[in-house]
């Protein structure tokens, strides 16, 4: 893993998918966000609780990576997916299939993985 300082709200976050725990935040009017927020975005409610994250959602939409930046350089190629688990959605990398296999509308599981290139986390989307 890296050296790199924690950052407290997201590493959070990612140490709470790791245990099988994740969770989003969401307000009394139901607004569903991700951690860390002092308010929700939408309608600015500072009265939020922590909601547990679905076990899986579906792929909104994807691409498949082949030139990246410097900080992926050697996972490359790879599928970056935006997934949509009900109230919010999620940025990350899909893996455990081949590229060309990812489709709109699979249904994923949510975990943490490292990048191959910095050994830094992030978060890692199977299918199930």
């Amino acid at each position: 893993m890296s050296d790199e300082p924690r950052d407290e709200g997201f590493d959070d976050l990612l140490d709470a998918i790791a245990d099988g725990e994740g969770f989003y935040v969401e307000c009394a009017n139901g607004h569903g966000s991700l951690p860390p927020r002092l308010a929700c975005p939408q309608c600015g409610s500072q009265d939020l609780s922590e909601e547990p994250l679905p076990d899986s959602g579906e792929i909104s939409t994807y691409t498949v990576v082949t030139v990246p930046t410097p900080q992926f350089e050697d996972d490359a190629p790879y599928v970056t997916a935006v997934v949509d688990f009900g109230p919010v959605s999620i940025t990350g990398q899909v893996r455990g299939v081949d590229p060309d296999d990812v489709d709109t509308g699979q249904v994923v599981g949510i975990g943490v993985g490292e990048t191959v290139t910095r050994d830094e986390r992030l978060i890692v989307f199977e299918p199930r």
